[in-house]
């Protein structure tokens, strides 16, 4: 009995050693280019506008998973250079789900890496075909006949470079988990997937995000999530602010707040944003005038279109300002001049596009010019036809040497010293404009170079 017991266990350990050496040589069997092939064939049929190729294959039937290794993305209308990198997309099955009964997939890219220009933005903008139809979770789910349950991205790196020489904008060390995507349909509004992100920003700044999710939503997906980002330097956006005429030379933004995007429903809510050392200029340029117009112009329709909107809410409780630099910068006179708020200090609260949340208001101090001590308050509520605030201006004593530009350009002649003072009170509500502006000139000496007959009344008073 014991001799046949032992040949039995020696018939069955044989045949597992048996079996694992098929499948070890399966494996590697498996793990060529044949494979490869068909994974960028499969990948590549889904893909609208864009093309992968990946370098190397491989299946490990022992834990049912695939490999893919060292994918190059590239953009077909744009193919140089590559848009992104990735070291390694690995494809398996979900175990934890398994022992819940249910066969999904668990996807993990590993060290992505996605590289985009201005030359890859435009030709997004350009194209009829929305970014988010272009076939990338087709192409994912591509690789394996299992739907993805949880989908990871380890060590990630972001990067968008525009035109010149400036900084390109560089978030590393992305980290993102998303869990329980292949979920039930769910209620409008309810999120049954988890989801994580973190990573660094420009070098000094973090992000985190926590929420939950709903992939399954139509027409788009579903979020809802705690945002906390901190120290962005706020510089690196310079080159795309430009574009708006706002030119961004320093500063650090760091936010807390929360987040819903669904189909039905857009809110922003911000418990705090602070902003410290900031240092931007408006510049009002000849060859932008009517491209600035009806940027205004569209802005006022924008706000006015939100306001109320009871699908689409932005509220900030508190927004801070402080040891920052204002300026609005004339380039259409000649001279140019720059006027500008120094050691700005500014606090918002309570603005909402909802007249039911009630009223924001402001309080700004700071030095016109660099020596005017300045205060500002107000109300400001939200409005569907007209715009609707109050506002309170106190300007004491700049010195109008620092203002020589401006009366130069417009008046042609220089400020040798003097001080200028402002003071207003202004409320616009239902279409009218009530208040007054009042203007303070002290001690002011003019020089004007030109002879007597050819100065105007204004300069001869």
């Amino acid at each position: 009995m014991t001799v046949y017991l032992s040949r039995w266990w020696g018939r069955v350990l044989g045949g597992i050693a048996a079996m694992i050496l098929i499948v070890v040589v399966l494996s590697y069997f498996i793990s060529s280019d044949t494979l490869r092939r068909y994974m960028e064939s499969q990948m590549n049929r889904q893909l609208n506008g864009y093309t992968v190729h990946i370098e190397r294959a491989y299946f490990h039937p022992v834990g049912f998973s695939i490999d893919l290794d060292n994918l190059v993305l590239t953009q077909d209308s744009v193919p140089a250079p590559p848009v992104a990198y990735f070291g390694r997309l690995h494809a398996s099955v979900h175990w934890q789900a398994l022992l819940n009964g249910r066969l999904v997939a668990d996807f993990l890219i590993d060290r992505p890496k996605v590289n985009v220009n201005l030359k890859n933005i435009l030709k997004e903008a350009e194209s009829k075909v929305p970014f988010n139809e272009r076939g990338w979770r087709q192409s994912l789910e591509a690789i394996t006949p299992l739907k993805i349950n949880l989908f990871r991205v380890r060590g990630g790196e972001l990067t968008y470079t525009d035109e010149g020489s400036y900084r390109p904008l560089h978030m590393s060390m992305v980290n993102l988990e998303a869990s329980n995507i292949r979920n039930i349909r769910s209620p409008e509004r309810v999120y049954p997937s988890s989801i994580h992100l973190e990573g660094t920003i420009f070098d000094s700044g973090k992000l985190m995000l926590d929420g939950q999710v709903n992939f399954l939503q139509e027409p788009h997906i579903g979020l809802k999530a705690d945002l906390d980002l901190n120290n962005m330097d706020l510089s690196y956006f310079d080159p795309i602010t430009k574009r708006g005429n706002f030119s961004v030379q320093s500063g650090t933004l760091s936010a807390k707040g929360n987040f819903e995007y669904a189909p039905e429903i857009t809110q922003v809510n911000f418990k705090n944003i602070n902003i410290t050392g900031v240092k931007v200029d408006y510049l009002h340029l000849p060859q932008t005038v009517k491209a600035e117009q009806n940027r205004v112009s569209k802005t006022a329709k924008t706000a006015k279109k939100l306001s109320n909107e009871p699908t689409s809410k932005i509220k900030v409780d508190r927004l801070r300002i402080s040891e920052s630099n204002f300026a609005y910068v004339n380039r259409t006179t000649d001279p140019n001049y720059r006027l500008f708020f120094d050691k700005t200090e500014l606090t918002l609260t309570n603005l909402t596009s909802q007249l039911k949340e009630g009223v924001a208001t402001l309080e700004l101090k700071g030095k016109f010019m660099g020596t005017g001590d300045t205060v500002v308050k107000g109300t400001f509520r939200p409005y569907s036809k007209d715009p609707d605030f109050d506002l309170n201006i106190a300007i004491k004593d700049t010195h109008m040497t620092d203002m020589s530009d401006l009366f130069r350009s417009y008046g042609n002649f220089d400020i040798k010293e003097g001080l200028f003072s402002f003071y207003s009170e202004i409320e616009i509500k239902g279409g009218r404009i009530n208040g007054y502006v009042k203007p303070l000139f002290k001690n002011m000496k003019v020089y004007d170079s030109r002879k007597q007959s050819e100065k105007g009344l204004f300069h001869k008073l």
